[in-house]
């Protein structure tokens, strides 16, 4: 018989390659999805028929634990979230609620109903926040700045705790940014992507942005997906860190997609917004890799210069399309 996996998130970014790779490898896959006004499936149009939807809510402990019952997946993935950080501080309880709370009902019912499945916890390179330690790996002090981190502190320690308290095998992926085609708009990546391609055919004269002098570990998302699943194939549950290594400030993202553009000066087309302004920064984040690497074998491929140009040749075919079409 397949293996079965039950997602949340399954929709966004990291949902939306994983399922396809689970899909790939003979897995029946299975999606939690919330029911909203407006349904956006574009990152899984191409799949729709090749996977189950169930309804629920990382809200709503009858829901996880009807859907959990209803599937018996033999490997959990807990990718939903209130996955912004900005939004954080704008929706500081319903990030706690979805992020952090939400993480521990899907345990519960996952020791509820199939507690011999695997279950992946999505964490997050802001559980480490401010700290003075650089680079960051699994024994780096937590130290976060933003309720989206506290958030992702809880459910990290909460997957340690199921572990520990009763014998699950349960992992906490601490990823550091991955970025891809298929991220939000409201990500400094694809703003810059999209901007710069509104720019270079005439559709907006300027990108308005935060802080230029952040610095953040930007890989490519499908590289990190995998890394999820290879975590929960090792022989014993464990936490991990993946990133590249390597640290690149938002001004060179931005400095870099504008050269790949041909637009020179790209300067004078930035506008710094106080609105994308956060009330407390991470300054500086990068990854030590060398647990991974060693242990399951997991390394980023894609470069830097490689990620910024395959997301913006996609905006640049989307946007060159959106305006031949209007």
């Amino acid at each position: 018989m397949p293996k079965r996996a039950f997602l949340t998130g399954v929709t966004g970014q990291d949902g939306s390659f994983l399922a396809e790779l689970l899909l790939k490898k003979g897995y029946e896959v299975y999606g939690l999805i919330r029911r909203k006004s407006v349904e956006n499936y574009d990152n899984i149009q191409a799949i729709l028929p090749r996977i189950t939807l169930i309804e629920g809510d990382l809200t709503d402990q009858i829901s996880l634990n009807k859907a959990v019952k209803k599937v018996v997946p033999d490997e959990v993935y807990n990718l939903g979230a209130l996955s912004f950080v900005g939004t954080s501080w704008t929706q500081p309880i319903q990030m706690t609620e979805t992020t952090g709370m939400g993480a521990l009902r899907l345990l519960e019912a996952t020791k509820e109903y199939t507690p011999k499945a695997k279950f992946y916890q999505a964490s997050s390179s802001e559980v480490f926040g401010n700290t003075p330690h650089a680079p960051q790996d699994e024994n780096t002090p937590f130290r976060p700045v933003s309720p989206y981190g506290i958030a992702k502190v809880y459910a990290y320690w909460m997957t340690v705790n199921y572990r520990e308290a009763y014998g699950m095998f349960c992992s906490n992926g601490i990823l550091f940014n991955h970025e891809s085609e298929r991220r939000g708009f409201e990500f400094v990546t694809r703003k810059i992507t999209d901007g710069v391609a509104r720019i270079k055919y005439g559709l907006s004269k300027e990108l308005r942005i935060g802080n230029l002098d952040a610095k953040r570990d930007w890989g490519y998302a499908p590289e990190y997906v995998e890394g999820m699943w290879i975590m929960l194939q090792h022989k014993n549950p464990d936490d991990f860190v993946l990133g590249t290594g390597e640290t690149h400030s938002v001004r060179e993202f931005a400095q870099e997609a504008f050269r790949l553009a041909g637009i020179d000066k790209w300067e004078k087309y930035i506008v710094i917004d106080k609105r994308y302004i956060r009330p407390a920064e991470v300054p500086h984040l990068i990854a030590n890799t060398s647990k991974a690497q060693k242990v399951l074998g997991w390394k980023a491929k894609t470069t830097f210069k490689q990620l910024v140009k395959k997301m913006l040749d996609y905006d640049m075919k989307r946007i060159e399309s959106l305006k031949k079409n209007s």
